[in-house]
């Protein structure tokens, strides 16, 4: 009876453990699950870089934080990250400072035309004061950014070849949805029409506009060479973009995540830089075979056309955009 009545009371015990909830160790913490996203699919480097920088975190900090990268742009357009990003629902993005000129204005600047020579004058730039003051002003509108991008320089795409600015004069000109570019065709003597990228292809092909700008990386991407077969390389504007966090988020982490974070993001927007720049050289050799035309061009002309609706436009802005505008030039 004795056994009879330990069997049962081991049977009880076993029970209660096999029921009762696991103890976590007085030192561990729960899984941090982080939402963050890319316009692209997940072989271009906008979602590489997510990749390359969860990897950094992990390897600094084993199973704390775990990344649901979003991509193909199924969270929105990069406006729309932007505002997730401010409402937390969005831990992380990459954006092109075009798109963030709504909430920091004189980030304007570095789209503005010819105003840089290359990708190291751009990263000569960002290192310094400007880059600086341009953190604190995203900072103020609840962004924090750790790092500057390059996605690559925008160059004119159409029938035939477009190599002096007095080509442009009555061209029917497709133009981002920006002050800035729709001033600066006009300017050029263009008729610039605002469309969306999805509306584009369509809009060549049929006639609505003559001509456009892109990336060559875009230019491949979306086909455009079968309705815009000459690629001009004027490369006329640099698409300089942000790897921007959540300010909320990243004033939660502790000193030494935020330097994890940094350092990851940095390392991560090298790689980044990296894969762009080859990006664009593969892209428009893949869009030579389908009988696209690269055409060679002389910066020269270009940069003295613009140089007026340059300095015209900066007066428009804050005096914050003046001083952005004189640190460009101070790091060539």
């Amino acid at each position: 009876m004795f056994r009879t009545a330990t069997a049962a009371l081991a049977a009880t015990f076993l029970a209660a453990i096999a029921t009762a909830p696991p103890v976590m160790a007085q030192d561990a913490a729960p899984t941090e699950a982080l939402t963050v996203t890319s316009q692209y699919g997940p072989e271009k480097p906008q979602s590489l870089f997510w990749e390359r920088f969860a990897e950094l975190v992990e390897a600094g900090r084993p199973g704390t934080y775990t990344f649901n990268i979003v991509t193909n742009g199924a969270l929105g357009g990069e406006k729309e990250e932007a505002e997730g990003v401010q409402l937390g629902s969005i831990t992380g993005a990459l954006s092109t400072v075009a798109n963030l000129t709504t909430w920091v204005p004189e980030g304007t600047v570095l789209d503005l035309p010819f105003v840089f020579t290359g990708r190291e004058h751009i990263m000569a730039a960002m290192k310094g004061g400007l880059g600086a003051k341009l953190r604190a002003a995203y900072r103020e509108q609840g962004f924090e950014t750790p790092a500057f991008i390059i996605f690559g320089a925008r160059n004119l795409l159409g029938k035939e070849p477009i190599t002096t600015p007095d080509q442009l004069e009555g061209l029917k000109m497709r133009s981002l949805e920006s002050d800035l570019h729709i001033a600066l065709w006009r300017y050029l003597g263009a008729e610039p029409t605002a469309l969306p990228i999805t509306e584009a292809y369509t809009a060549l092909g049929t006639g609505v506009v003559d001509a456009m700008d892109m990336t060559k990386s875009g230019y491949e991407a979306l086909k455009l060479f079968e309705v815009a077969p000459v690629l001009s390389e004027t490369a006329h504007i640099w698409a300089i973009g942000v790897v921007y966090f959540d300010r909320a988020f990243w004033d939660g982490l502790s000193e030494e995540d935020q330097a994890l974070f940094e350092s990851a993001a940095q390392q991560a927007a090298a790689y980044f830089n990296t894969l762009t720049e080859t990006e664009q050289d593969e892209a428009m050799t893949r869009a030579e075979g389908q009988r696209a035309r690269l055409v060679k061009v002389d910066q020269a002309p270009w940069r003295e056309a613009v140089a007026p609706f340059v300095q015209e436009y900066v007066a428009t802005l804050s005096p914050a955009a003046a001083d952005a505008l004189k640190a460009i030039e101070a790091a060539r």
